[in-house]
């Protein structure tokens, strides 16, 4: 029988190593350690587990929980073994010895072939001050280690840490990677500095001479290197501290694709706008999977060589895991984001197998089988609600544990060739006991509460300004700043209302009466009175506009009458008659046209430049014309225009007057009031249905209320019909 899956966990008072599916009990021969503990970890291999104490590091064998050896160091703060587990890594607090020079707090210990009661020396000590990437990277066999130093990548063989083997000299190198699989192979990155661009090159271990792939490129102030399982492909995902476009503050991303004999090196090249949310390798090494964008973001699958296969609905997401056997991937939403997990099915035409709600976790990484998925709330990230879930693959929840201030929960890693083989979808185990009692707790809700919708909305679609881009609304797009230009190609976009879209109207004159029979644009939300009003007063407009301007028998004045700086251009023109009509020296002007056009052609001369101002004074008559006569240029000629033929003076048409019956108006706004006031009701009683319609309980109030509509709705076409 094969051994049952397990993980470890830490929390605030002890260490615990417990044995999943399907036992469902804690390993019977380790003894939880307590008091203060800060860290544990396995080894890659899965046969040793350690954990630090304030006594010291102790190793387990895993599976049966006794401890085999013990290091006599009490500050230990990190651990980390070598991808067989032969050799343990730790990392203890920076300190400085009595002559203030700084101890050496990176050291590395053999698991093995040790003999028991001998005194435990470390292979090697180095000065580590910063905790990111302080440990040692071996190659798979473990037959070198290398560590990074100021422009070079020391190499040493693993079992004599005090010379060093080769170097990689690099001038600014902040990044390395050791391939994993059987190419020893080694990724450096080097950042941009002094005008030159970043880069990524790849050597082969030992000959550091030439790079056998490399790849340059801009926006690369700090990268992750991501090798696939052969090592055969990398991938390289740039980022920088500063976006300059200034549409995120966390920087840009750009990612890049490498093969390690150099024969491909692309960018790869994404299809939506945002950030890189995260990147995976799939375990068989021929495809790797992207999420990007701003949300909803979008799942991309891709082959090795950075063409696209397959792309997964769009969705709040923003972390992807791959099963250990390659079979599945879950593309999750954590963070900020509601916790929902979707499993796809990559060998069943990348259907979805299940949407899990997980709440809020920290931690998500699957079993080695394949089967189970683990979630975690851990602390400092929240202190309340912490524990372990795990889930089915097909989305049933087989075990639930909750724990105080959980720091820490990790899979013991088992090779897939000890586990046992068939579909992870079939059967579907029974769940433990804790979680049949952890579903009894949830509460089902029987209604998504949904966004918050005004009353005068509810019962409507919502506008697709509104939705998000998986939900049929429009894409988002960032901007820095407000457009200046227009769709039309030049000025201002014109207004819009948030949620309205626009209307395909024809577009017509500006200022301009519509013509008879057109619709109007807000007729269809009026009154019967209120339109008839509306008609008369285009009416109106309309005679106005064909009726004479300016002098009697001449021709109209140009609209900027008083100047550029008058401030009337921006009026109606009934305002600008009003103003007119407010104008002093107005009367005036009627009565003397002479001086009203000397007057308009002093104010038009101020606003022309000088040169110009000359030619279009005119100190007296000119050509034989009368004192009163009108000038018989047209204002465009006058103002350097194309010369325009005279219009004939149009007679003036006598406005009708329609005589309405002061009995019969009052009647009709008495009627359209009442026709308001029932409206409202009806709106009333409909928001009363929808709220009783969703579960609601209603008074009794409310209820008789609903049961008016009908007579409401009878009284509301009576009158309807008497406006008619």
């Amino acid at each position: 029988m094969a051994s049952p899956l397990q993980f470890a966990y830490r929390t605030q008072k002890a260490i615990g190593v417990f044995d999943a599916a399907p036992v469902y009990e804690d390993l019977p021969g380790f003894d939880k350690p307590e008091g203060n503990l800060r860290c544990c970890v396995y080894s890659p291999c899965g046969r040793y587990f350690a954990y630090a104490s304030n006594e010291g590091v102790s190793i387990v064998d895993a599976s049966v929980g006794h401890v085999l050896t013990s290091l006599p160091i009490p500050t230990v703060y990190d651990l980390s073994f070598s991808p067989r587990g032969s050799y343990l890594s730790t990392w203890e607090r920076p300190a400085k010895d009595e002559n203030g020079d700084a101890t050496k707090n990176l050291k590395i210990w053999r698991v093995i072939d040790v003999e028991e009661g001998a005194e435990k020396q470390s292979l090697g000590k180095f000065v580590q001050k910063s905790m990111t990437n302080w440990n040692l990277q071996y190659t798979a066999d473990e037959q070198f280690c290398a560590r990074l130093v100021t422009n070079e990548v020391q190499f040493y063989q693993s079992d004599d840490l005090t010379t060093v083997w080769n170097k990689l000299r690099a001038e600014g190198v902040t990044d390395f990677a050791i391939a994993p699989g059987m190419n020893q192979n080694v990724a450096v990155f080097v950042p941009e500095r002094k005008g030159q661009p970043a880069g990524v090159k790849v050597f082969n271990v030992p000959q550091f001479a030439t790079p056998i792939s490399q790849k340059t490129f801009f926006k690369g102030d700090k990268v992750q290197l991501k090798w696939n399982a052969l090592g055969t492909n990398l991938i390289v995902l740039a980022q920088t501290e500063v976006d300059k476009s200034n549409k995120s503050y966390y920087g840009e991303t750009n990612m890049y694709l490498l093969s390690a004999n150099g024969s491909f090196d692309a960018r790869v090249t994404l299809d939506k706008e945002g950030p890189i949310h995260d990147v995976a390798w799939s375990p068989n090494s021929k495809e790797f999977a992207v999420t990007y964008g701003f949300t909803p973001a979008k799942t991309t699958l891709f082959n090795h060589r950075a063409v696209v296969t397959h792309s997964f609905p769009l969705a709040p997401r923003n972390t992807l895991i791959f099963s250990p056997t390659g079979r599945f991937v879950l593309v999750a939403g954590f963070g900020n984001l509601a916790g929902q997990i979707d499993v796809y099915d990559l060998e069943k035409d990348y259907r979805k197998v299940t949407t899990i709600e997980s709440g809020n976790p920290s931690v998500c990484t699957w079993s080695p089988d394949s089967r189970y998925i683990l979630t975690a709330t851990t602390s400092p990230r929240l202190r309340v609600d912490n524990g372990v879930k795990l889930w089915h693959v097909t989305g049933g929840i087989m075990y639930n544990e909750e724990m105080v201030e959980l720091y820490n929960v990790m899979w013991r890693p088992a090779p897939l060739d000890s586990l046992p083989s068939g579909d992870p979808l079939h059967p579907v185990p029974a769940p433990h006991a804790s979680a049949l009692a952890y579903l009894g707790t949830v509460k089902t809700p029987s209604k998504p509460a949904g966004a918050y919708r005004p009353p005068g909305a509810r019962g409507t679609v919502t506008p697709l300004h509104f939705k998000r881009e998986d939900e049929g609304g429009a894409a988002h797009i960032v901007g820095n700043g407000t457009p200046s230009i227009g769709p039309n190609g030049f000025g201002r976009p014109r207004r819009q209302i948030p949620g309205a879209e626009f209307t395909d109207a024809p577009a017509g004159v500006p200022g301009a009466v519509p013509a008879e029979g057109a619709a109007v644009e807000g007729d269809e939300g009026l009154s019967k009175t209120a339109l008839k009003n509306k008609k008369k007063r285009n009416k109106k407009a309309k005679e106005g506009a064909a009726a004479p301007q300016g002098a009697e028998g001449g021709l109209a004045p140009p609209p900027r009458e008083f100047g550029s700086g008058s401030g009337n251009e921006g009026r109606s023109p009934e305002r600008r008659g009003q103003f007119q009509s407010q104008n002093p020296y107005a009367h005036q002007n009627q009565q003397h046209p002479q001086q009203h056009q000397n007057q308009h052609m002093r104010n038009q001369s101020r606003n022309l430049p000088r040169d110009r101002a000359r030619s279009h004074s005119r100190p007296g008559p000119q050509n034989g014309q009368a004192p009163n006569e009108a000038p018989q240029s047209s204002p465009l000629k006058e103002q350097g225009g194309a010369p325009v033929t005279p219009v004939a003076p149009v007679a003036p048409v006598s406005p009708v007057v329609e005589v309405v019956d002061p009995a019969v108006a009052a009647n009709q706004s008495a009627n359209a009031k009442k026709i308001r006031s029932l409206q409202k009701k009806i709106r009333a009683i409909e928001d009363l249905e929808m709220r009783y319609a969703g579960g609601e309980k209603l008074e009794d109030t409310q209820m008789k209320k609903i049961k008016t509509k009908v007579d409401v709705m009878k009284e509301l076409d009576v009158l309807a019909k008497e406006l008619a």
